[in-house]
């Protein structure tokens, strides 16, 4: 059996580094809201009903989703490959999917001391909260989803991290809600991309500013997930070519998903997000990095050719160095060209991630392929890495 010992040995890092994984998800269980509602709302918050023999998320009376716990890891431990994980009941998958116990004896197994963790049924941004028409009950179905992420990191000794979701359709109780959930000591604040597919404002008109100015009070960094709008999530967006069938479309689909976030950093940017909020710090989850210098470097040329006289009137900064001071990425499966990659974006703007259990997560030899990607760069960029920038960036309490 590998020891903690080993996998540090195998990284190249002190024994006593504490390894962050950035990226994974918990199913969530059927009772999550049901368990908790307050007596008058429990028909009505989200519950797992079966619908023509299949079981579905019922919100408010009526169906937003097929329940699926989306992990690819069986009950026996076993990674499952293509499509063969769909259709599978809790009881069919492994219990660190969504037991907190369960999840940190695996994390052990796998030499990770502490996760990040990001939600599965309402969208990966909590897009899909949206789909109940009362304000009053979408806004409490947020707060028990957060509720239950600041018992899971109380339950798991401050080694399991959920990222917050907001109330995205009200930017007052969006601040509001940033606020209560840094009471709780919850670390980071998960947003959707589209608020505009709703006909509210884009993420760079200052009606946001409010919510940028409260994650920069309350120091929680700001993650995009990919896949955290509608149009990005629908069968994985419209990448793939209806002829494909459906493995295909999950191959072309999932790899195209990682390069939406492309157009997420680019707005934020030219939008001036990052120039009026020099403080709040953001993340781009699950899309690789092998990307991110080119797309860097054709901002920086799109913005000299493109817009003539901006840099230095509407913005002080280059993209490539708005993304220095304040944007980081995580990288996973990736093995060639993670040092490159990392040499050009800065040792302190890249972050590992496993995607524990989904599809193209990293298990279960998750450090093993880090070990690999990670190889030829110096020690003190490993450190940070893998664990340095996670605790400074979140905040997180190991030692």
């Amino acid at each position: 059996m590998t020891t903690t010992a080993s996998f540090h040995d195998l990284l190249g890092v002190p024994a006593d580094l504490p390894v962050v994984d950035v990226d994974t998800h918990r199913t969530e269980t059927p009772d999550l809201w049901t368990s908790r509602a307050p007596a008058r709302y429990a028909d009505r918050l989200p519950r797992v009903e079966e619908i023509d023999g299949t079981p579905q998320w019922i919100f408010d009376g009526a169906p937003v989703g097929i329940y699926s716990p989306s992990s690819v890891v069986d009950e026996d431990g076993g990674k499952m490959l293509g499509l063969s994980f769909a259709g599978r009941t809790l009881e069919q998958v492994h219990a660190g999917s969504y037991d907190v116990a369960a999840r940190l004896a695996l994390m052990d197994a796998m030499g990770i001391r502490a996760q990040i963790v990001y939600p599965n049924a309402f969208g990966f941004g909590g897009q899909l909260f949206v789909q109940a028409a009362d304000p009053e009950l979408r806004l409490l179905a947020v707060q028990i989803f957060n509720d239950a992420n600041a018992e899971m990191q109380e339950q798991s000794g401050e080694r399991l991290f959920g990222m917050a979701i907001v109330p995205w359709w009200d930017v007052e109780a969006s601040v509001a809600e940033i606020a209560r959930c840094a009471a709780m000591g919850m670390r980071g604040v998960n947003l959707g991309t589209g608020p505009h597919l709703h006909g509210l404002p884009d993420l760079s008109e200052p009606a946001w500013d409010p919510l940028w100015e409260a994650c920069a009070e309350h120091a929680l960094p700001v993650n995009f997930h990919i896949g955290a709008s509608g149009d990005t999530m629908s069968w994985f967006g419209t990448s793939p070519w209806p002829s494909h069938d459906a493995e295909h479309k999950l191959a072309i689909g999932s790899a195209m998903m990682y390069l939406s976030n492309a157009s997420v950093m680019a707005n934020l940017i030219f939008g001036g997000v990052l120039e009026r909020h020099p403080d709040v710090q953001f993340v781009s989850v699950e899309s690789g990095i092998g990307w991110i210098p080119f797309f860097l470097h054709s901002l920086d040329y799109q913005l000299e050719q493109s817009t003539p006289g901006r840099l230095g009137t509407k913005f002080s900064l280059t993209p490539s160095e708005y993304f220095r001071r304040q944007m980081h990425a995580c990288f996973w499966f990736e093995e060639r060209g993670v040092a490159e990659a990392v040499a050009a974006l800065g040792d302190t703007n890249v972050l590992f991630e496993t995607d524990y259990p989904h599809p193209t997560c990293l298990y279960p030899d998750s450090l093993t392929t880090a070990a690999d990607a990670i190889r030829s760069l110096p020690e003190v960029s490993r450190r940070r890495v893998l664990s340095d920038n996670a605790v400074r960036l979140y905040r997180l309490p190991l030692s």
